[in-house]
């Protein structure tokens, strides 16, 4: 399983990057497993905001769908128009090019509650797959 040391990780197994006021979120390496052959992602529109928590999308694969929580909160700024043709890329390279939105924060205090690559390895390491 990979886990970037870089991104902080959510229990419902997506990742955020920040750089600045923007984040990037995705799903993690064990989530992409778990669902397996990726076939669909619904992504919400640019300029759409939540709060830390909400659903903003749905990842569909061959054997479930799992929608997607947002780990802060944000007003979307891009989608990863990609996945539209080529929903496998988040199976692929879920840390690069299956990216799924772009936000600008304007509530980053949820990420001190987010878990580092070693916790969020403890957290899968005790799970069933």
């Amino acid at each position: 399983m990979n886990v970037p040391t870089d991104l902080k990780y959510a229990k419902s197994d997506e990742w955020i990057r920040v750089e600045g006021e923007v984040a990037t979120i995705g799903i993690s390496d064990y989530a992409q497993d778990a669902l397996s052959d990726i076939v669909y992602v619904d992504l919400p529109q640019v300029g759409a905001s939540y709060t830390a928590g909400q659903p903003f999308g749905s990842v569909e694969s061959v054997k479930a769908q799992s929608d997607v929580y947002l780990p802060v909160g944000g007003t979307v700024t891009a989608v990863n128009e990609a996945l539209g043709q080529t929903p496998e890329l988040v199976n692929s390279d879920p840390f690069g090019a299956g990216w799924l939105v772009k936000i600008q924060l304007t509530d980053a205090a949820p990420l001190a509650g987010l878990m580092d690559a070693a916790a969020y390895t403890a957290f899968c390491a005790g799970r069933a797959h």
